[in-house]
């Protein structure tokens, strides 16, 4: 028997091709991917759960106020080890790392992913890392979307669809919000909405509900009932609120990227564990509401239960001044986005959802409480309403993901009561937003490289080059010093180019001589010892930098310049060539790659 059906999965991909069709499988495909990636968030949401059960054991909670500061650094401790010794290999923040891996990895994500964020972000979070499991799960689900393509050989599009797949299952299965899944996976990965893609998006979505369900039940994440209903009265203020919510999204991203970049100042892991664990501890402590996701807080919110919160303090004493009230929930606001940059700062893995939503609810809800308080107005806000708007605006003016926002939270809601006051909110907080922050805080750092894929297909086609494969090195260097003749005979006999790099000893970049600014005297003899190189090379119409120039930035320079050739530069030395003849050749052969299906 011939050697390839000995192995099994040859075997079913050889009966697959004869029985299955390519869309069929597809769809079969991602109903499978939702069904993993619910599982994986049903193991994360357990896990987690397990981890903070064994710490608030009754011996325990006698001195549990001494703990907050001692459980973070712990739970840090064990996460570097892990990541250390046992992984050994990086473990990606969430949602940036898919988005990485769709836009310059061909949708092909590393195995280790499929169960390193299973156990790092539990450990992170069980101890009071104050960041969210949503990114480690979507991660999770994206993992294995991309390594179950890579198993059945399907292309980039298929994988990156069943990434996108495995993101709507695996916030589907969290929120039970099937619908608001999809829109999350179409906007923050910038998948094509299509038939084509639509129906894995849908099948992925409903088997990983089914999933929340089995293992659930009728247990939902948020829990809210609408109370009081929307009046025409308060459209004035859920614009105001729109505005409120861009003002903390702006402040959000603001400081989480400004903590971010202290903490990368740092290149010993040890040395941010002790900075980030030690501050992150002193928050907790002082302010125990920002210990872990904080859900428990934010379903207070949306109770109207604020004593609860209020009352969470080192102290134990209960505030009854409105405006004391309203001073420590703006404190909440405040620090959660710092309790949460100390985590990811310190080495923890999680995601920015769950703190996205904890702000949002409080934004809302404080807003509201600010103009009932005031007086200045006879009309009295819902405190609920606008808790669980402001959810909407943060998550549109933080993850710029305003249709995700305003689906969400309709879901949640169990009906289109606050629909219009979602629009306004998200739409007024997303615009400002975007006005001062271009990209998410997913894509932010991507976006600087000139890596983040959008919905401009042109624009992703050309991000996805790889640059490495359209530069031409085979060239035959001169120096300054050589003579006409020794070009003539060492270089142009030599060579089929028609220009040669001219380079110092230390192989920097000096020019470039062409063979039209030898032509006329490149036969004549009695010169070839007289001219030198250097009194015939010329500069670089233009010089691409390999660390910084985009695809996009390298076609604008040949278009600019008006040039066949351009020369390359990496670490200030001369590297190589791009033809635009080349890279126009890689361009199309791309954009075939990943229009096909």
């Amino acid at each position: 028997m011939p050697i390839q059906y000995r192995n099994p999965l040859l075997k079913f991909l050889k009966w697959r091709y004869k029985h299955i069709s390519n869309k069929q499988f597809i769809n079969i495909s991602s109903a499978i991917i939702g069904l993993l990636a619910g599982l994986g968030a049903v193991t994360l949401k357990n896990l987690t759960h397990f981890i903070q059960q064994l710490l608030e054991g009754e011996f325990i909670k006698e001195i549990h106020s001494a703990f907050y500061f001692i459980f973070p650094i712990v739970g840090l401790l064990i996460v570097l080890f892990f990541i250390k010794y046992l992984v050994k290999k990086r473990v990606g923040h969430g949602i940036p790392s898919t988005l990485y891996a769709i836009s310059k990895q061909k949708g092909i994500m590393p195995r280790h992913q499929m169960w390193a964020s299973l156990i790092a972000a539990p450990l992170t979070v069980g101890f009071g890392g104050s960041v969210g499991l949503e990114g480690p799960t979507v991660a999770t689900g994206a993992a294995l979307g991309s390594n179950f393509a890579r198993l059945f050989h399907l292309n980039q599009t298929t994988r990156t669809l069943l990434i996108g797949a495995a993101a709507a299952g695996a916030m589907s299965s969290i929120f039970k919000a099937p619908i608001a899944a999809i829109v999350f996976a179409v906007e923050i990965f910038s998948l094509e909405l299509t038939l084509a893609s639509m129906v894995p998006l849908l099948l992925a979505s409903i088997t990983a509900i089914l999933t929340s369900y089995f293992f659930f039940g009728d247990d939902v994440l948020l829990h809210f009932d609408i109370q009081d209903k929307f009046y025409l009265n308060d459209v004035l203020f859920y614009v105001l609120l729109g505005g409120f919510s861009a003002i903390a999204s702006i402040y959000f991203s603001k400081v989480y990227f400004g903590i971010s970049d202290f903490f990368k100042r740092f290149k010993n892991p040890y040395s941010r564990l002790l900075i980030g664990g030690f501050l992150l501890g002193a928050i907790v402590y002082f302010i125990p509401p920002l210990f872990g996701e904080g859900y428990a807080t934010i379903n207070n919110v949306l109770k109207g239960n604020i004593t609860e919160i209020i009352s969470e303090n080192i102290f134990h004493f209960t505030i009854d001044n409105t405006w004391i009230i309203i001073l420590f929930l703006l404190g909440l606001i405040v620090f959660k986005v710092v309790a949460m940059s100390f985590t990811f700062g310190a080495g923890g893995i999680g995601g920015v959802f769950a703190p996205t939503l904890f702000t949002g609810s409080i934004s809302g809800y404080v807003f509201a409480m600010i103009i009932n308080a005031s007086n200045l107005f006879s009309h009295q806000l819902s405190l609920t309403n606008f808790a669980m708007v402001g959810m909407a605006g943060l998550m549109a003016g933080i993850l710029q993901a305003p249709l995700t926002a305003i689906f969400l939270i309709a879901e949640i809601t169990g009906g289109y009561e606050l629909f219009v006051p979602l629009m306004i909110v998200g739409s007024i907080s997303f615009l400002v937003s975007k006005k001062y922050i271009p990209h998410n805080i997913y894509a932010a750092q991507l976006a600087k490289k000139g890596e983040l894929i959008t919905h401009d297909k042109d624009k992703n086609v050309l991000m996805m080059l790889e640059i490495d494969k359209v530069i031409e090195t085979n060239f035959i260097l001169l120096n300054p010093e050589m003579s006409l003749g020794e070009v003539v005979n060492n270089a142009v006999a030599k060579s089929t180019r028609n220009h040669f790099p001219v380079v110092n000893q230390d192989n920097e970049f000096l020019g470039i001589l062409s063979l039209n600014d030898i032509r006329s005297i490149m036969f004549d003899k009695n010169l070839y010892e007289k001219v030198k190189v250097d009194s015939l090379m010329h500069s670089a119409t233009d010089i691409i930098y390999y660390e910084k120039d985009s695809a996009k930035e390298i076609l604008n320079k040949f278009k600019s310049t008006g040039s066949w050739n351009l020369v390359v530069l990496k670490n200030g030395k001369y590297f190589g060539f791009i033809s635009k003849s080349r890279l126009l050749t890689a361009y199309r052969q791309k954009l075939i790659e990943v229009t096909t299906t």
